[in-house]
């Protein structure tokens, strides 16, 4: 078994962003009291950074499909839903970053630097936000 590897291969997967919510708020004398449903969360973002720590690709090698979370659903009361949280991987300093067909997306150089290799979804709209 290889113990470093200097190419690999990433299938990066951002998360999906939560559904809104649509509820008409309810109560005792107010059959009808307006729209109060939430909007959902934002999904997280795969994010590739540069890390003294990070030696070697063979982790990429080994597992090369990252999916980052999903954002979750709004609910009734305005309640919006949780953010997805973001997937941060550690890669070597000089890692270049090129797409399927070969062209340069990014150089990482220099302990820190970031580079979002897929963007998270869009919470979607509650009836909220339209009214």
């Amino acid at each position: 078994m290889a113990e470093f590897a200097d190419q690999a291969t990433l299938r990066a997967e951002a998360g999906d962003g939560g559904n809104g919510c649509a509820s008409i708020h309810r109560e005792k004398f107010k059959p009808l009291g307006g729209p109060d449903g939430g909007n959902g969360g934002h999904g997280g973002d795969v994010i590739l950074e540069v890390s003294r720590g990070a030696t070697t690709l063979l982790d990429f090698h080994r597992r090369p499909l990252r999916r980052a979370g999903s954002g979750k659903q709004g609910s009734g009361s305005n309640r919006s839903g949780a953010a997805g949280p973001d997937l941060v991987l550690p890669v070597p300093d000089g890692t270049v970053v090129k797409s399927g067909d070969g062209e340069l997306l990014a150089d990482l150089v220099g302990e820190g630097t970031r580079f979002v290799a897929a963007r998270g979804g869009r919470g979607g709209l509650g009836n909220a936000a339209l009214a």
